[in-house]
């Protein structure tokens, strides 16, 4: 045994290195900024074509667009293989600062099958997404309201359906012809320049040309002499078996005086629905307030009753008394299933850890938008190396639970909530691969999963196991009875459903503000940035999780209710019964989604959030009304 676990352990340490090296987990992509002189190769890369109608992302090649000679993909990082990304090479590249105009990229004759797929993509309202050094495509639209306003749309959408020449017929008509602008920040000192903008207009044009179709062919439709396009509306081109596409674009450069490091701004500002700071800021504030004058009643209340329980004289006097003093003996008396509670807390304790170190990254950012598919990287591999703190957090509190089997409960705090996770994720997977989707995670994405999930987070989650099960158990500040103690009878609004419910709303409060522009950012694809505000609102969700069960756990044991230990998790707990309730709503009310599989995949992955909410806010509240418990049978005399 001796030589076999060094062995193992550096045959983890090789693998790991191994994965680090290949890239596949640990590459972000480059933030550097890149300089182009006068004349330079601009290469775009294509992305997936994505929908907030049906939420299934599909490469860029799976409909009959123009091909490069060879495709070759770009390297991805875990996270943007989760979210669907496929950057691909394109057909489409510029000269730096020099201007172009009706560049033919290719032209193709639609087959029966072509036709239909075009049309299911237009029908669906996909976008194609670009990328321009590492900057995605946007499209430009004038608000209505305001007329100096403007918003970008991330990507441009395949086509249009309409009427037209007076038809009573919808038709099909596809984007073939691209607009580029490209913003570039010149510097004052040098040739060199920088790109700080990438947008595109898309038109639908059915172009026609003289004679034979050969590489020096001039279309009669767009004069780069000229400098004349028949737009969209003089003659469109239709999608349709057996119709003829010629895909041409056009490029132009305007210099900006945005620079380089501010060029994302513009971005972070496509969304029609801008974040209400003054909204925000305003329900933190009377969410803060209110658990502010919870804690003040609770701190005064129970300075109160531990002055007058300490000054107590005789033991007739003792007997006299009622509340929560009368139920010492029972109150650290080991719950029920305390081996799925210790499960619980440790995988609460991974959940919190991680997401208190990637908002700490997120908030230097180190996981801006511009690292595509690094704020879920981060994600997963935060969440593997805290499972050390889970099994260090289960086994601490199994050992005072008088717990002997450490090794079981290790193996069930590593296992069971990632074993749900994983299987309600592969069903989806299986859902996602049966449409053909690019959303599909490959077979070696999934091998990767496995591997972190075995090869480092259940030895992580045995170190931690090990250790804190080494550690002295945690002493009761009380002894506990050896009979127990029977409870009397509760009022109607202490009953375990209506307090536990009752409990979940001020968490859900703290956040469904917040929750509102998380969902748009993940089902209309948006970015989300204002990580500072989320911060916020993190915090106070911590604070209402632990002050709103506080308040809930003295009143029970005021009523002489000792079953605090399980009530104290689902309490916060429940709060992700309103957050699932509310995804629901936000999904008949402002998502357009109509296939099946999409609905499935929508509350899907929102019942895992829902279930990933639970354990993190019913740890919050359990380790809370813990220390609680605690303190107050600490601070009175028990004889």
């Amino acid at each position: 045994m001796a030589i076999r676990r060094p062995l193992v352990f550096h045959l983890w340490i090789f693998v790991t290195l191994l994965l680090i090296i290949r890239g596949h987990c640990f590459y972000l992509p480059g933030v550097a900024p890149e300089d182009f002189h006068k004349g330079d190769l601009l290469k775009v890369k294509v992305n997936k074509l994505t929908s907030t109608k049906t939420q299934l992302p599909y490469s860029y090649y799976s409909v009959p667009y123009c091909k490069p000679g060879k495709i070759v993909d770009s390297a991805e990082n875990l996270g943007e293989v989760l979210r669907g990304d496929r950057i691909e090479n394109s057909p489409y590249v510029f000269k730096m600062r020099e201007p172009q105009m009706c560049n033919i990229v290719c032209r193709k004759t639609l087959d029966a099958k072509s036709a239909k797929e075009f049309k299911e993509k237009i029908d669906d309202e996909y976008r194609v997404n670009m990328i321009l050094d590492n900057l995605p495509v946007v499209f430009p639209i004038r608000r209505r309201d305001q007329d100096s306003s403007i918003v970008y749309q991330h990507g441009y959408h395949v086509g249009l359906k309409g009427q037209y020449a007076g038809s009573k017929e919808e038709k099909y008509f596809i984007h073939n012809h691209l607009t580029f602008t490209v913003k570039f920040h010149k510097d004052a000192q040098t040739d060199y320049a920088r790109i700080v903008g990438f947008e595109v207009k898309p038109f639908s044009v059915k172009h026609e040309f003289e004679g034979e179709w050969n590489d020096r062919t001039r279309l009669t439709t767009c004069d780069p002499h000229a400098k004349r396009l028949v737009t969209s509306s003089d003659s469109p081109q239709e999608v349709d078996d057996k119709k003829e596409i010629i895909f041409t674009y056009d490029v132009e450069f305007i210099e900006s005086d945005v620079k380089w490091a501010s060029r994302w701004d513009t971005y972070l500002l496509m969304a029609d629905d801008q974040i209400h700071w003054f909204s925000i800021v305003n329900s933190l504030m009377i969410v803060l307030f209110l658990s502010g004058m919870v804690a003040m009643i609770m701190l005064r209340t129970l300075y109160r009753d531990i002055s007058k329980y300490n000054q107590l004289e005789t033991q007739e006097e003792a007997q006299e008394e009622t509340g929560w003093k009368l139920v010492h003996g029972d109150v650290f008396r080991p719950p029920t299933n305390s081996d799925l509670l210790c499960v619980y807390v440790g995988t609460g304790v991974q959940f919190f850890g991680m997401i208190l170190v990637m908002m700490i990254f997120a908030i230097l950012g180190f996981l801006s938008p511009s690292n595509r598919g690094g704020l879920m990287t981060a994600m997963l591999l935060l969440w593997v190396f805290m499972g050390l703190f889970a099994g260090y957090s289960s086994a601490r509190l199994y050992k005072m639970f008088k717990g002997t089997e450490w090794k079981s409960i290790t193996l069930k705090t590593a296992f069971m909530f990632p074993a749900s996770i994983f299987a309600i994720f592969f069903v989806l997977n299986a859902l996602i691969w049966g449409e053909k989707s690019s959303g599909a995670v490959p077979f070696g994405t999934m091998i990767a999963l496995v591997f972190l999930w075995f090869g480092i987070s259940v030895p992580l989650v045995f170190v931690g196991s090990f250790v804190g099960f080494k550690k002295p158990a945690i002493e009761d500040p009380v002894k506990t009875n050896k009979i127990p103690r029977q409870i009397p009878e509760q009022a109607w609004y202490m009953n375990p459903v209506f307090s536990i419910l009752i409990g979940g709303i001020l968490p859900f409060g703290a956040v469904f503000i917040e929750l509102f522009f998380i969902l748009t950012s993940i089902w209309l694809h948006q970015f989300y940035y204002i990580f500072g505000f989320l911060f916020i609102v993190f915090i106070i969700l911590v604070v209402t999780c632990a002050e709103i069960t506080i308040v809930l756990c003295y009143f029970q044991l005021c009523s002489e209710d000792y079953l605090w230990w399980w009530r104290s998790y689902l309490t916060s707990g429940s709060s992700a019964l309103y957050l699932f309730l509310y995804a629901a709503f936000y999904f008949f009310t402002k998502l357009e989604i109509t296939k099946p599989v999409s609905g499935i995949l929508y509350f899907g992955y929102m019942l895992i959030v829902s279930y990933a909410f639970f354990v993190l806010t019913g740890t919050i509240g359990f380790y809370a009304c813990f220390w609680f418990t605690r303190l107050i049978y600490s601070s009175v005399k028990i004889d």
